[in-house]
């Protein structure tokens, strides 16, 4: 079986209820029929999760998702927001590991393979991120940085439970700056990834394994990136926020 094409927007910490509302009404109007194996994640702000989830009923293949969840189930934590929470209202997917929250939170490796645990233990799926800042990309180290990323969060886990997580490639120097990194650099990356994860968990896991491209990916470049060996689909931040051009990304996965 081909593995799952995934197109997953990335609200961050954007829109009020209503644009959000608004945004996610004018996907929904004639929305892109997605072809077998391909899925559409959407992901805001959770506390728009609910309304979201009931207004992309009856549309298949598009799912919801959040941005972040806390390592531990519950507890005297103010402000935080659990897997089981999240999974509760009816979000489908979890973000993990995004470079934002490495930077400004401190979120190591190994806190990240809590995040991990507990997501996977509360029937979310997760979206797993990894990527180096540019010291690293400039000094050629950027494989090496990588590696130990995905697997000092994810090497603990079993086959079976890797089928349940999305990898996204976020090259942080592309993120946000108008920088990409071209079609060349994605696939080399993605392709060596899916390598060292076949070494760990062998041929059939690391085939079926989706890798998304997380760089500044717009509609403009999204049809040459995606058509890359490896690259399957996109993890999109600003393109997400405005439907004609995130309809475009999910209409070049599509293809």
């Amino acid at each position: 079986m081909a593995r799952k094409k995934i197109v997953a927007g990335n609200w961050k910490m954007n829109l009020n209820l209503d644009e959000a509302t608004q945004l996610i009404q004018e996907l929904m109007q004639s929305p892109i029929e997605l072809k077998e194996n391909k899925e559409v994640v959407i992901c805001p702000p959770a506390l728009y999760l609910e309304k979201a989830i009931q207004q992309i009923q009856g549309h298949s293949n598009y799912s919801i998702g959040a941005q972040n969840c806390h390592q531990l189930t519950n507890g005297a934590y103010t402000g935080e927001i659990s897997a089981s929470m999240l999974q509760s209202v009816g979000a489908e997917y979890v973000i993990i590991g995004h470079s934002e929250r490495r930077e400004y939170y401190n979120e190591s490796n190994e806190l990240l393979a809590q995040k991990v645990n507990t997501a996977l233990a509360a029937g979310l799926k997760v979206i797993f991120c990894f990527g180096e800042p540019l010291n690293i990309r400039e000094e050629q180290k950027q494989n090496n940085f990588v590696k130990q990323q995905i697997s000092d969060s994810i090497f603990h886990l079993s086959e079976e439970q890797l089928r349940n997580v999305v990898f996204a490639y976020e090259p942080i120097w592309a993120i946000g700056t108008g920088k990409t990194a071209t079609k060349e650099q994605a696939q080399e990356m993605h392709a060596f990834v899916r390598t060292f994860i076949k070494e760990q968990f062998g041929t059939e896991c690391a085939e079926n394994l989706t890798i998304l491209y997380g760089g500044s990916c717009k509609p403009d470049n999204a049809n040459e990136l995606f058509s890359q060996k490896d690259v399957d689909g996109g993890l999109i931040g600003g393109a997400s926020l405005k439907a004609s051009d995130f309809k475009a990304i999910i209409h070049a996965i599509n293809l």
